[in-house]
């Protein structure tokens, strides 16, 4: 997901580490970051990754930086290397009415409790019936889940069912979450589409799910989370890209127009130097005397 976008962003350089599995590489993991366009691949994980690729080592030169221990890294590493975005454990909503059945709700909720001990997963609903009958579901599914030994603790430890009176109601509380995952199955999809404002990404429908998303339709699934989603979005092309501005006035009056203006507030802060820049220009190329701004007092 990263190797990826850093490439189409024009990264001259992209370094990916590759976890060990049973003492040698992943095929289908070094693969996966070759064919996305890695430049160089190396075989670890874990805090020993971030921290070779980040300072470097007497082998590895070192470039910019999901779990906790990377997330602490990163944290850590902020303004040595670039950082895409510090993302904290997974968290997925669904957001359903009584359109959707509850096993499909239970089903949705634990494939992303499995990701790790602390992965919250949370249901808003308007139909208490709907509520009920998904806990129940979650009980049937966790004692065949294979994983159920990571989504058991992740689910009962941050289990959330939310009940709410009305749409209106769902939308505020998903909204006041923010959460990285919304999986919306309700009568009016789209209009959640068009109201909701805070989260990381948005599954739609119950055709769609966020497995979906981390597989195979091709979003980048790097993702805002602790209700970072109020105010930032995923990873795309432009956090690899840096932006620069500048500036240039080839016309004099131009210029003596603007430095006029910028004079006149300068002053009102208290900033005779910024004024001064302001109005030699206006002198130069506006051939105006005013007075000498810098003096004094």
């Amino acid at each position: 997901m990263s190797v990826l976008t850093a490439k189409v962003a024009g990264m001259p350089r992209v370094a990916a580490a590759a976890p060990p599995q049973n003492g040698g590489p992943h095929p289908a993991v070094v693969a996966a970051q070759h064919m996305a366009g890695a430049d160089e691949i190396y075989l670890m994980g874990c805090i020993q990754a971030v921290g070779a690729l980040a300072l470097g080592t007497e082998s590895i030169d070192p470039v910019g930086p999901g779990n906790a221990y990377v997330a602490k890294a990163k944290r850590q590493l902020f303004g040595r290397g670039g950082i895409d975005l510090v993302a904290g454990p997974t968290k997925t909503m669904v957001i359903a009415d009584e359109t959707v059945d509850a096993e499909l709700c239970a089903t949705d909720l634990l494939g992303q409790a499995e990701h790790g001990f602390v992965s919250p997963a949370c249901l808003v609903t308007n139909s208490r019936a709907l509520a009920e009958a998904t806990l129940a579901e979650i009980d049937r599914l966790l004692a065949i889940l294979r994983t159920a030994r990571t989504a058991r603790p992740s689910w009962e430890g941050s289990e959330e069912v939310i009940l709410c009176d009305s749409h209106d109601e769902m939308l505020a509380v998903a909204d006041d979450l923010a959460c990285e995952h919304v999986q919306v199955m309700t009568d009016r999809d789209d209009w959640y589409h068009d109201t909701l404002r805070n989260y990381g990404a948005l599954f739609f429908g119950p055709r769609t799910n966020v497995a979906y998303g981390d597989k195979v339709i091709g979003t980048n699934h790097i993702l805002p989370t602790r209700r970072a989603g109020r105010n930032t979005g995923g990873l795309w092309v432009g956090k690899f890209l840096k932006t620069h501005s500048y500036q240039r006035i080839t016309n004099d009056s131009a210029s003596a127009a603007i430095g006029a203006r910028g004079a006149r507030l300068s002053l009102l802060e208290g900033f005779t130097g910024h004024a001064e820049q302001c109005n030699i220009r206006v002198r130069r190329y506006g051939g105006r005397h005013v007075p000498y701004a810098g003096a004094a007092e």
